[in-house]
Formats: structure tokens, sequence, C-alpha cells
């Protein structure tokens, strides 16, 4: 088995891709360190030493027409979150210029529900546009399902990336959103890159998902060119359906970080929202093959503090 992982990770170090079925063969191996090893060795080479870092901002929370299972920013679920409409441009601008003080590198206007009106699309670009004159920021946007030509106001505005989540496997997702699909979200994927924005999009583990659905997420995720995935570990929210989700251990985490290395050798492997739940395993996945991470607060549960995500960063040898 060792020889196996070796030979792949020298088949992608030449410039070559993993088929499903040698991906499905890793994730059964017994030697889970030399997976990560493997797979780390392959973000240095391909990847490079370089941290991506980002902020986001919660612009309009709660109050979705969404039925998503992992969700506390669902109507359909009375999780006690924070409901309210877009937050006024100064709110904006002082998370925005807090972030780009410790260095952080992008930030991201983030708003509940299934999409945005034109009114608010109107004022997030006012929004951007005055934060663009103040810092050097680059700026994302994760919006829900908009239509190219809203895409293209963003982008106008100075907005270069968009995020939209496929979350899990084009198979598993029905069990998971009923409301709206995946073909939905590869539609809004493919739009924004047709108009010249870069795209980040990744998904939730631990939702009842088997490992094979991860694998099939990384493998859509290959077939749209996606550069920056975010990794999200779920951290079960009271009143939702999965508030009793069984916890991932420590080796699936980390085994499914290293898949989505060896299938992305070159991309943003994005730690997300639960990383509290695996802070004691945050320098091993980091070595499995995490070069970026969203830094700060997250929507509606605790992240991180910026200074420390730094010091950890550059500990390990990375530039910001």
């Amino acid at each position: 088995m060792s020889f196996m992982i070796e030979s792949l990770k020298q088949h992608i170090l030449s410039g070559g891709q993993i088929t499903r079925e040698e991906a499905i063969r890793l994730a059964g191996t017994g030697n889970r360190q030399a997976l990560y090893v493997a797979a780390g060795e392959i973000r240095e080479r391909m990847a490079g030493g370089r941290f991506d870092t980002c902020s986001i901002i919660n612009a309009r929370s709660g109050k979705c027409s969404e039925n998503c299972r992992w969700c506390a920013q669902s109507a359909a679920y009375h999780t006690g979150v924070d409901t309210y409409e877009l937050v006024d441009e100064e709110t904006c601008l002082q998370a925005a210029m807090l972030n780009a003080r410790y260095g952080v590198d992008k930030f991201s206007f983030v708003t509940s529900g299934r999409t945005l009106s034109d009114r608010n699309i109107d004022r997030i670009c006012g929004y951007a546009r005055f934060i663009k004159r103040q810092s050097g920021l680059h700026l994302c946007a994760s919006m829900g399902l908009l239509r190219k030509e809203q895409l293209k106001k963003l982008l106008d505005a100075g907005i270069t990336r968009y995020h939209c989540n496929l979350e899990t496997s084009p198979r598993y997702f029905p069990q998971l959103c009923t409301t709206h699909t995946i073909e939905e979200k590869i539609t809004t994927i493919r739009a924004a890159q047709e108009i010249g924005m870069e795209v980040c999009s990744g998904g939730i583990i631990g939702m009842g998902e088997s490992m094979e659905d991860r694998i099939d997420l990384a493998f859509t995720l290959r077939e749209l060119s996606v550069r920056s995935i975010p990794i999200n570990i779920l951290n079960p929210i009271p009143s939702t359906p999965l508030e009793h989700a069984e916890p991932l251990s420590d080796e699936e985490v980390l085994t499914t970080i290293a898949l989505f290395r060896f299938i992305h050798p070159s991309a943003y492997l994005r730690f997300a929202g639960g990383r509290k739940l695996i802070a004691h395993i945050e320098t091993e996945a980091i070595r499995a093959g995490i070069n970026s991470a969203i830094v700060g607060d997250l929507l509606t549960t605790i992240g991180s503090k910026v200074s420390e995500d730094m010091e950890k960063v550059r500990g390990l040898g990375f530039t910001l």
C-alpha cells in the first residue's frame, strides 16, 4: 500500500491526475501517516509555501427560505440565530479595514438567503467600491444563486471572486436540501466563471455522507476547475435536523484533507467552519495539505483569532 501511495504521488508530481478509483483505493490505505506525508509533499511541490487568508462579514443574517439541514440561518428551524437585513456601509468598512491591518488578503460579503435582490446587489456594489478606495483588499462575495447580470455588477464593482459551496456529492445533496439543487449551484458557478470571476467552492464533511461522497465532491470541483476549496467540519447546531450528528474521527478529517490534496495538487484547500472542533489536529491538517484559511469570526459560530492564525502559519514555514 505504501508503494501505491508513493507511485500516485510521483504521478501527480510529474503533472498527472489520479482517478476516482485510485482515490478510493487511497482512502482504504492502512498506512495513514504515509498518506498524510505524501499529501504534504504534493502541497509543497505543487502549491508552494504561500498561505492564503480571507475573512468574511455576515452581511445579512437569518430568515433564509432554504431548508439546508445543517444551517442555523434557515427559517425552517428555530435556532435563535440573529436575524437582520443588509448591514450598513460603515459596518462593512470597519470590518474590512480591521482585517486589512492584520494582513488578511481577501474580504468577503456573505448574505443569507437563496439569492439577493437587485436593490441589495446595488448596495453591496457601493460598499465594494468604497472599500476598494480605502484598502488593497481583494473582495469576494457569497450571495446564493445569482444571475449572470447580477454577478457582472459585482465584478464591475471590484468583487473578483464568487463563493458557492456545492456542500457534498451530487448523489447525497438531495438528502440534505430539497429547496434547491446542486445543478443550480453549478449553474451559478459556471456563470461566474464565464464573466471572468474566480470561484471558491467546497463543502461540509460530517453530515452523514460517505468517504466516497467526499471523493465525488472533490472530483466534481475538479471538473469545474475550482482553485479555492473550503473544507468545513460540521458544527451541529441545536434545533437543526443535524444537531445530533456523530462527530468525525481525527482520522476521517485528516484522510479527507489528504485525498483532496491528491485530487487538487495546486489548489488552496481552506480551513473554514468547524475549525474549533479540530483545533487539536490543526497542525497535522496543515501538514496533510491545508494551505489557506478563513480567519476571524465566522457566520454563526466562533472562528479563530487572526493574530494567532498568522503566528501559527509563519511558525510552520509559510509566507502570507
